[in-house]
């Protein structure tokens, strides 16, 4: 058995990965894209990038199942069948390839490359195939690249736990911002334990409580230090977190993973019995070979590490290995990136933004002691709102608003959570014109009543800077009793200015349409 790879990481300028590949000449049209592919132990992923605007936007992805761990047997030989598989996939990577500088280009392997014997066999093949060399990566290496894809495309500002269930190994980080300060790689996959503990295909008690309990056992000899570490939110980054999360979604829970939700799950398994019977709602077909192993470990690991909550990040080792090629792109606020990206591409008025978001955070200031705004980051998204409410001017003003909606519902945006992103699209969407109540009723962790009140706030400060003017703002006062607003302009101001008044008046008209009361004073 391999042994656990954990370090306490010191270097604050860890360095990259030496740049694999035969060097380049020449300027290439396509210098600006680039392109990871993970050999992973249960799924080869590539992943295809374009930088724009300060911000990468994906231009291509591509998975395939090889369930390479799934070869390599006892003796840790893999199998000419694994490798043949491996190969094929690799033929129709190298296709997308062509048209890449080669220093635009990481091929790294993970834990069942690690593992196996006679990886040399399968790497002069592949490389032969690709056209370009592959880096074999240790664990703790692994473990460093995971977190910081998380790091990018995740905002937090704690420290926070990652945890990445691989096909062979699963790697734990323990880190804040960019820097990991703990890493683990164990020797437990979703593949091998798939073999070793559900190779009958049965879903019962005993074939979980057996894969459990190893789990328990590899994750006990590194839980003491990393409770003790102090992290204080949990982030999951491989495809197990995601399918349990969309199973929570898909039956009407929200978005947080919990022990007892992963029970629960578990004991729907149960009922089906046998691995091909296993239809849970929300679990996707591509997910379902490898769920029983990958919930067991998910099971131990939230026991042994007494993890209260779990959600999923954005990203993970392709996306770690992609923005180490990108030193431009490093230690910037993820989500102040994600924004400042959109507001270049989509041509954002940038000083009428921030104007908008200014009088959205003065009136929330003047209400945070009774609506508790701040709760779920809701200055932070009440912001980023503000600043995207003109997203989708670009394309024409009537409709603008669902414009903006619909990009920001069909838009990769780091720093953000999918249950952010529908906060942030159902604020875009109802920031002017009808509100549309359903929209915002669809929050899976900010509550409804939240997304009701920031929603209110854009809406007035939206009207309030319609002139576009930072001189002509009135000086407001807003007060709440529970749900009533009450507006206080300086006195005389709307007999002076009719046309905001009009608007104003119409606003009181439209949160009156929704069963919200505002008053004007």
């Amino acid at each position: 058995m391999q042994d656990v790879a954990i370090r306490m990481v010191q270097d604050h300028n860890a360095p990259d990965l030496v740049k694999p590949g035969v060097a380049t000449p020449a300027q290439s049209q396509h210098e600006d894209i680039y392109a990871v592919i993970d050999l992973g132990s249960n799924s080869f992923h590539m992943l295809m990038v374009k930088v724009v605007g300060g911000s990468v936007q994906v231009i291509g992805r591509v998975k395939r199942k090889v369930r390479l761990a799934a070869g390599l047997n006892d003796s840790l030989v893999l199998s000419k069948k694994a490798m043949n598989r491996g190969w094929e996939c690799l033929a129709l990577f190298a296709e997308r390839l062509q048209d890449i500088p080669a220093a635009n280009i990481r091929i790294v392997g993970t834990a069942t490359l690690r593992l196996a014997r006679n990886v040399k066999v399968f790497l002069a093949e592949a490389e032969k195939i690709l056209g370009h060399q592959i880096e074999i990566i240790a664990g703790e290496e692994e473990a460093r690249l995971i977190y910081l894809g998380v790091a990018h495309t995740s905002n937090c500002d704690s420290n926070r736990l990652v945890i990445d269930i691989g096909g062979a190994s699963t790697e734990i980080v323990v880190g804040t911002g960019f820097q990991p300060l703990l890493l683990a790689s164990l020797n437990m996959g979703c593949v091998t334990y798939l073999d070793r503990y559900f190779a009958d295909g049965l879903l019962t008690e005993d074939n979980f409580n057996a894969a459990i309990a190893a789990a328990e056992a590899e994750v006990e000899t590194i839980a003491q230090q990393f409770i003790a570490s102090g992290w204080q939110i949990s982030v999951g980054a491989s495809g197990t977190v995601q399918a349990m999360q969309e199973i929570l979604v898909a039956q009407g829970q929200d978005e947080v993973i919990t022990l007892a939700r992963l029970e629960g799950i578990l004991q729907q398994a149960l009922v089906c019995g046998q691995l091909e019977q296993l239809t849970l709602v929300g679990l996707a077909q591509e997910r379902k070979q490898v769920f029983p192993s990958g919930l067991s470990i998910l099971i131990a690991l939230f026991r042994k590490l007494h993890i209260p909550g779990m959600t999923l990040s954005g990203g993970a080792l392709r996306e770690g290995v992609l923005y180490g090629m990108l030193p431009q792109l490093q230690h910037m606020d993820v989500r102040n990136r994600t924004i400042a990206s959109l507001m270049v591409r989509y041509y954002i008025d940038e000083q009428h933004a921030n104007r908008v978001a200014e009088m959205a955070l003065q009136l929330a200031n003047q209400l945070q002691a009774q609506w508790q705004l701040g709760k779920f980051e809701g200055l932070s998204m009440l912001k980023s709102g503000a600043l995207l409410h003109e997203l989708g001017l670009l394309i024409e003003y009537k409709n603008h608003h669902h414009h903006g909606a619909y990009i920001i519902s069909h838009t990769e945006l780091p720093g953000f959570t999918r249950a952010q992103q529908q906060l942030l699209m159902a604020l875009v969407y109802n920031h002017r014109a009808d509100i549309n109540r359903e929209i915002i009723a669809r929050q899976t962790m900010t509550s409804v009543l939240l997304a009701v009140r920031l929603t209110r706030l854009l809406r007035i400060s939206v009207v309030l800077s319609m002139r576009r003017r930072h001189e002509v703002l009135p000086e407001v006062q807003i007060s709440a009793q529970a749900e009533s607003l009450t507006l206080t302009l300086p006195k005389g101001w709307l007999e002076q200015h009719p046309l905001m008044r009009a608007e104003l008046e119409q606003e009181v008209a439209y949160q009156q349409q929704a069963g919200w009361l505002l008053l004007l004073k």
